[in-house]
């Protein structure tokens, strides 16, 4: 192929080496080394007599129908003129002497690309020829195409410099390497086995479809699904990251270089997350959906019809289901993985590319160790590809507490592991065996815990987390509650939106403070509330994560939501014996105690909650500390008295019993023992 190239080439080169001589014959001072800076009289008097049109130019063979070149001259519709133009103008780029021979033919030694004159007269075109002036247009296929570049835009337009980009020169030298203008844009779409049926979609792109939208939910196949339909429509894939293409500083420019690559490796884009661009950058859009190629857009947003001007071919992307995601985990980890991966896995909503990510970073967290790929390097892998725009709106704590660590009557811990396999199965049970109802309702899970204070609300939702191996998100609601009317909603919306792209348990603690009840209306101000209220219902149905409510005032939930909640599971005060077992565990192993710790007395004298009682361990540990001793009774007593001051409860000693002489008489000084 690039022999053909160079042999055109050659041909072209008899035709410039002919109007050289024919210049020469009438060049006064062919050496003259000031060319082009002044103009003689006799120069005059030449470019008087000189006709602009070389004779002697014979049409060049048409190049081959399966050459580079055809190629391109069949895709961008190139008439034979263009493709002589074209040739023209890439000489300098195949050989550098034709930079001096056009210098010498343009009369300027500093002009050393061809203008559109000479390349014209190069032709054998006549100048004032109007159809092939009309060829190097700007809607002309040279140009339009980016196949040619016109400089020099200040000077008359026979006078202006004619250019071939790199990237059009390297394609018909056979060099296949993406334009380096796109580095910034391009993204990793690839087909994937087993994640839909490809041929239907593909059918419809060979005949002839141009715009397809994939809506897809969280951990969707929609960018793996278009790669493959494209594929086996015979098309190469582009892969378009939209959100970095609206970052770039001259995206319209993107976009025609987006084109050019398209066409020029005869591929369709496939174009994600709309839901990047699709409000704020609907510009942009319909800049990528008026594209001449086949373009593939995928998103989680429903289709606006201002997005483009032809209508699209709207499809539902599948997520990929456990069995198929475990095995694309295998294949991008490269090496054998005994462990159950399915069910590893069935927590995490990932797409196809997060999967083959996390795989990797499974594979280098246990090179890194020397060990073997384990449980826990695969949930790490899966929880790296989390988004960090929820961290801007909710903390996020890893858990470090399990099963073990929970102290509750059974029915309780009976519900949380209920939970914890609703939230493994939902795909299995939503999906495959097509449990979902309807109401436009999501995957998701949500669940109540209601109790007093410190009951183990909070830390069993740490420990669902835990064991779906998933990051747990408190939301602040200090970030969420504004004064201002629409705010809250918008807060929220932001919240769960970002909380969508996330593989994590989405903890609403004080939930009753923006679930609570709708009102009847007596003005302005119950009217926005309920209409807060009303928002927050549909919300929380959509949603397709695994949302948990906490509430110390179950009372003051609204009836509408907890009908929509998954589960309800109630945190009572612990009993005298959890809470000996919860003063024994929040103690530990590693605090030295002394032999007159009596924790049974404790558990039985003082009604506690379990965050009370940890609250309480944690004072006596500074204590025995500070004393340099073990921890004894009198400093467990004192740290009892500290946390009825905080609670506001009376010191009774009917309590206290045999210990109320070790309560402190004197808080003006530091604790000392009895």
């Amino acid at each position: 192929m690039t022999a053909e190239l160079l042999s055109l080439a050659r041909e072209m080169e008899r035709r410039v080496r002919h109007a050289v001589e024919a210049r020469r014959e009438v060049d006064p001072d062919p050496d003259d080394g000031f060319r082009g800076l002044y103009l003689t009289e006799e120069a005059v008097e030449r470019l008087l007599e000189e006709h602009r049109s070389f004779p002697g130019v014979h049409p060049l063979p048409a190049p081959a129908a399966d050459s580079r070149l055809g190629k391109l001259a069949r895709e961008f519709g190139l008439s034979a003129l263009d493709v002589e133009i074209l040739l023209v103008a890439l000489l300098p780029d195949l050989d550098d002497r034709f930079e001096a021979f056009y210098g010498y033919l343009n009369d300027d030694v500093t002009r050393r690309r061809p203008s559109i004159g000479l390349a014209l007269g190069l032709c054998g075109v006549a100048h004032a020829d109007r159809e092939s002036r009309v060829r190097l247009g700007e809607r002309a296929p040279l140009r339009a195409g980016g196949l040619l570049l016109v400089e020099d835009r200040e000077r008359p337009f026979l006078g202006r410099a004619l250019r071939v980009p790199d990237r059009v020169t390297a394609f018909l030298l056979g060099d296949d390497t993406p334009d380096a203008r796109l580095v910034d844009v391009r993204a990793p779409w690839e087909p994937v086995r087993g994640v839909g049926d490809p041929a239907p979609l593909a059918r419809l792109l060979a005949d002839g479809t141009g715009l397809v939208y994939l809506r897809e939910e969280q951990g969707g196949a929609g960018t793996a699904l278009a790669a493959s339909a494209l594929e086996a429509a015979g098309r190469a894939v582009l892969g378009v990251d939209l959100a970095r293409l609206a970052e770039d500083p001259a995206p319209a420019e993107a976009v025609r270089c987006l084109l050019r690559e398209a066409r020029l490796t005869g591929s369709g884009l496939v174009c994600a997350q709309v839901d990047a661009v699709a409000r704020e950058r609907a510009g942009l859009l319909r800049m990528v959906t008026d594209l001449p190629v086949p373009v593939a857009l995928v998103g989680r947003v429903p289709w606006d019809a201002a997005w483009s001007a032809r209508p699209p071919l709207l499809v539902r992307a599948p997520r990929v289901n456990p069995e198929t995601r475990a095995e694309l985990w295998r294949e991008s980890a490269g090496a054998p993985i005994d462990l159950d991966l399915p069910s590893l896995l069935s927590p995490f909503l990932l797409t196809p590319e997060q999967i083959v990510r996390s795989a990797r970073a499974a594979v280098q967290s246990a090179r890194l160790e020397a060990g073997p790929v384990t449980a826990e390097h695969v949930r790490q892998g899966a929880r790296a590809q989390n988004a960090a725009g929820l961290d801007r709106l909710a903390r996020r704590i890893e858990p470090t507490v399990g099963w073990d660590d929970l102290v509750l009557p059974p029915d309780t811990e009976a519900q949380l592991r209920e939970l914890t396999a609703r939230a493994r199965h939902r795909d299995h049970v939503l999906g495959t065996w097509s449990m979902r109802p309807g109401g436009g309702r999501g995957r998701g899970v949500a669940a109540l815990f209601a109790g007093d204070s410190g009951t183990g609300k909070t830390m069993s939702a740490e420990v669902i987390a835990s064991d779906l191996g998933l990051d747990l998100y408190t939301v602040d609601l200090a970030t969420v509650i504004d004064k201002y009317v629409g705010e809250t909603e918008k807060n929220l919306e932001r919240i769960f939106s970002e909380a969508a792209g996330v593989n994590g348990v989405l903890l609403f603690d004080e939930a009753d403070a923006i679930f609570g009840k709708r009102s009847d209306v007596k003005d302005a101000h119950d009217r926005y509330a309920n209409v807060e209220s009303a928002y927050l219902l549909q919300r929380m149905e959509s949603f397709d994560g695994l949302a948990i409510l906490a509430t110390n005032l179950r009372a003051n939930l609204d009836d509408a939501f907890t009908r929509r909640l998954d589960l309800i599971i109630d945190f009572p005060v612990p009993d005298p014996a959890q809470r000996l077992l919860l003063w024994d565990r929040t103690l530990g192993p590693r605090v030295p105690r002394a032999g007159d710790l009596d924790l049974a007395f404790c558990a039985e004298a003082f009604e506690l909650s379990g965050g009370n009682i940890r609250s309480i361990a944690v004072t006596s540990a500074y204590l025995a500390a500070e004393a340099d001793s073990p921890l004894t009774m009198p400093m467990l007593i004192h740290a009892i008295q500290r946390e009825y001051q905080k609670l506001g409860r009376l010191t009774l000693a009917s309590e206290f019993g045999p210990y109320v002489k070790m309560l402190a008489r004197d808080s003006d000084g530091p604790f000392t023992c009895p």
